[in-house]
């Protein structure tokens, strides 16, 4: 989707609106973490995300990659920074063909810096001057495809000592193509406002987001003003002399200044603002808790799940829950596949279908921080404590959980301490719910005015002993249905045939109820491997035959993945009084 209809909604809808902005990081581990913390920061609701391009494209594939996944995995309306610094022709073509192949409809095209080491910016041969020149050009080969944004400097341009004259190549660029403006950071309100209202006086009327950057620490704030020429008005430099040494005090300075900065910026009618987030997180949701700003549910989670915004996934309206923790390897598994009839689950068995690659089958850190994390287990109850502390929370990772237990699972904790103590390790779980307002704070998802329903669920590893004294107490429940599974294949289940059996599903005005999350043996079988898999890749981390690689490797070799769900929904502790 174009930023620009985005925005269009919100002002139709009368509300503030907000962007973060990312740059790719220099190592594998940090792109991950940065992953992480994007999924975290979507529930605070961005409009978009955009992730920087460095100078000369040095960082072009890191950026092309965490465009992609932000873009499928986690659902992030993503736009690519695009320069023309130490960038050939050829060099541009490849990247926005790579933009749309991803899906990626939106590109703010910049000049750019000059390259480390170089004072003054030079164009390469075959390549543009300017950023116009870049904009006449996407526009030239893509016509209306993408959306076109703009850097504008409320403070001039350090290459141009005429404000004015900036300002009208500003509304140039805007004329050869350019949808929206982004601005470079200020600490200077009243200097932007009325920066903001000659560029209305202009005839220039893109919507216009002014660049807020957070004071993270001292250092960093003097050398990013001292490099962007910003002026910083004399309160604020008084305001930090005392405390610049606390970097407590001045991050926590840095987000009271910005939500007074966007507060006056709303009175003076700006409804849209975009964070120059440093990969940082803590600053930017202060502030918009601060400036109360939250988004609606029905845009923060239109599914139980993130939708991707992959092109061959758009109409993907169901997923099986099994992935629900490591969504990415679900994506990297059926990228190819393009068996989405009608948006909804199709045949697991298709040969599209993919084997995982990423970190699919791998584990998500370093060995040394795996280790860190899971110490060195000897005996089953150190397992069992693993998995307790993980629902605790005093442990956020686990092989199968990329990240700590979800919120909804709070009302169901206590029980998962419990059983995780008698030795089912559980993995994945939700509670029933029984028509909770879509607009629900926890369980809530989809369109306004629409009820919300979820069975309990359950999915755990658990020795052969204990699952056969399991499977004779499910004989009681007439409601509840399991697959248990082990490494070698051998399936075990009480239901019949192999159809989908929904575990959440919502009822909306005006449409079908909406069935987004399953459960199905094909899809719990092609997921029995990765989730074998990880066992052994949490045995390799220890030496063969010491104490750690024994026991882990024999629970992968003789343990069953086990999946239960209680299908009536009404009922909030049947599931687990079949641990009792």
């Amino acid at each position: 989707m174009k930023i620009t209809d985005k925005i269009a909604k919100a002002t139709a809808e009368d509300r503030c609106f907000w962007s973060f902005e990312y740059f790719p990081p220099k190592t594998e581990a940090g792109v991950i973490n940065l992953y992480d913390r994007m999924e975290r920061m979507y529930q605070l609701g961005p409009e978009f995300v955009d992730v920087t391009w460095n100078a000369g494209g040095s960082s072009s594939d890191v950026t092309m990659q965490v465009c992609t996944t932000a873009q499928a995995v986690y659902g992030l309306e993503t736009c690519m920074h695009l320069t023309c610094t130490n960038m050939p022709r050829e060099k541009i073509d490849i990247a926005l063909k790579d933009a749309k192949a991803a899906g990626i409809q939106n590109i703010l095209a910049l000049r750019g810096d000059p390259p480390r080491g170089q004072e003054t910016w030079t164009k390469v041969e075959t390549g543009f001057s300017y950023a116009i020149d870049l904009v006449k050009y996407i526009r030239h080969e893509y016509g209306d495809y993408f959306c076109i944004g703009v850097a504008a400097y409320p403070e001039g341009h350090t290459d141009n000592p005429d404000p004015e004259e900036d300002l009208r190549h500003l509304k140039r660029k805007i004329e050869a193509g350019a949808d929206y403006v982004v601005t470079q950071l200020f600490y200077d309100v009243d200097l932007f406002i009325t920066w903001y209202k000659k560029a209305l006086d202009l005839g220039i009327t893109a919507p216009i987001l002014p660049g807020i950057m957070p004071i993270q620490n001292y250092g960093g704030f003097n050398r990013m003003t001292s490099l962007c020429k910003t002026y910083v008005p004399d309160h604020i430099l008084r305001d930090l002399e005392p405390i610049k040494d606390d970097d407590r005090a001045v991050k926590d300075y840095g987000i009271r200044l910005a939500i007074d900065m966007c507060n006056k910026m709303k009175e003076s009618g700006i409804r849209g603002f975009h964070f120059y987030t440093l990969n940082l997180e803590r600053s930017t949701r202060l502030i918009l808790e601060g400036l109360q700003f939250v988004a609606p549910i029905d845009q923060v989670r239109p599914l139980p799940w993130n939708p991707s915004l992959a092109r061959n996934r758009e109409k993907e309206n169901v997923r099986p829950i099994f992935w629900k923790n490591r969504i990415r390897s679900y994506i990297l598994r059926t990228e190819a596949w393009d068996d989405f009839p009608n948006g909804r689950w199709g045949d697991a068995r298709s040969p599209a279908f993919g084997e995982l690659d990423g970190y699919g089958f791998n584990l998500k850190h370093s060995a040394s921080e795996c280790l860190s994390l899971w110490k060195h287990p000897s005996t089953l109850p150190d397992l069992y404590e693993l998995f307790r502390a993980y629902c605790t929370n005093e442990l956020n990772v686990l092989p199968w959980c990329d990240g700590p237990l979800i919120a909804e699972s709070d009302v169901i904790r206590s029980r998962l301490v419990d059983i995780n103590t008698k030795g089912y390790l559980t993995i994945n779980s939700q509670p029933a719910v029984d028509g909770a307002p879509s607009s629900h704070p926890v369980f809530g998802w989809g369109p306004k005015n629409g009820f919300v329903y979820q069975k309990a669920y359950l999915e755990f590893f658990v020795g052969p002993e204990e699952l056969d004294r399991l499977v004779k107490k499910i004989a009681g429940y007439p409601f509840v249905t399991y697959y248990a599974v082990n490494k070698q294949g051998d399936l075990r289940t009480n239901t019949q045939g192999d159809s989908p059996n929904a575990v959440t599903w919502g009822v909306f005005p005006g449409q079908e109820i909406v069935q987004p999350t399953i459960v199905d043996s094909a899809s719990f079988i092609a997921w029995k491997d990765e989730a074998f898999e990880l066992w052994q890749k949490w045995a390799n981390l220890y030496t063969p035959s010491t104490p750690s690689h024994d026991l882990i490797t024999t629970v992968a070799e003789s343990w069953f993945l086990v999946n239960v769900v209680d299908n009536n929904y009404k009922d909030q502790q049947a599931i687990f009084d079949i641990f009792d």
